[in-house]
């Protein structure tokens, strides 16, 4: 049974990108650097279904383009062959082919296990809101970003909305477990580089509680400091919509009030 590549999906919707959108750009992705490729709405919905575990390397370097994103960060369940060095008998090396692909570039692997499916699907347009303290300006601030939510059994990708954070040009992302009440998992923010943080990348852990309504999720997350110190402070999710269209998504493409 495939498992689903959430997280590409929800990349995907992220840049408010189609199907076959996404599919165009990975082409003319392809084209601008003389690599070409034939990348169409079914192989993107292959991907998304999990049919295809591992993209073939002329598709991983248009999906790293086009997203931004390391190849790894996607959500493919089987690690992408990139190919290796050998010798090419006259003093220099070449590429070899890390291994044959079925049509579309399949890398063959097996899926992992299935997981327990949770008491409750969160997938929608979500409001994630932190608090953290700023030594630099001696004050406790709020970081907000619109971020969207999809879920696969007890997995929750998170990922913010292009235009969707209080301070600009700063994605969030999330990748969560759902254990009954319990969310566990990671954060990664990516400053903007003409920002206050000039471009910094913070990451680290977050638990919450998921509250009885299942529109609220709260609790703490914990990060490194600049001075090897260790800073925590609360978390939270706050639900906002079910809809993941992408009328829904234009509508939530702005900084949170």
């Amino acid at each position: 049974m495939n498992t689903p590549n959430s997280t590409l999906r929800a990349v995907r919707m992220g840049l408010l990108m189609s199907q076959d959108d996404f599919a165009r750009a990975i082409r003319d992705s392809g084209r601008r650097v003389g690599q070409p490729n034939e990348a169409n709405k079914r192989l993107v919905q292959r991907w998304e279904a999990g049919v295809i575990a591992a993209p073939r390397p002329l598709y991983a370097r248009a999906l790293e383009s086009v997203t931004g994103l390391p190849i790894e960060s996607l959500g493919f369940s089987a690690a992408v062959p990139l190919g290796r060095l050998s010798s090419d008998g006259n003093g220099g090396h070449d590429i070899e082919p890390a291994a044959v692909s079925t049509p579309e570039g399949v890398a063959s692997a097996a899926g992992p296990a299935p997981q327990s499916s949770p008491r409750a699907n969160y997938s929608g347009v979500w409001l994630s809101r932190y608090e953290f303290y700023s030594s630099g300006r001696d004050t406790s601030l709020v970081g907000q970003h619109f971020v969207i939510v999809l879920q696969h059994g007890n997995r929750l990708t998170v990922r913010s909305l292009p235009n969707g954070s209080s301070n600009p040009a700063s994605p969030l992302t999330m990748d969560l477990t759902v254990d009954g009440s319990v969310v566990t998992g990671t954060w990664v923010e990516q400053t903007a580089e003409d920002g206050y943080y000039r471009g910094a990348r913070y990451h680290g852990a977050v638990q919450m509680l998921v509250e009885p309504t299942g529109r609220r999720m709260a609790g703490k997350w914990i990060g490194f400091g600049k001075d090897m110190d260790i800073n925590t402070g609360p978390w939270e999710l706050v639900f906002r919509d079910a809809s993941t269209t992408q009328t829904t998504l234009n509508q939530y493409n702005v900084p949170p009030q």
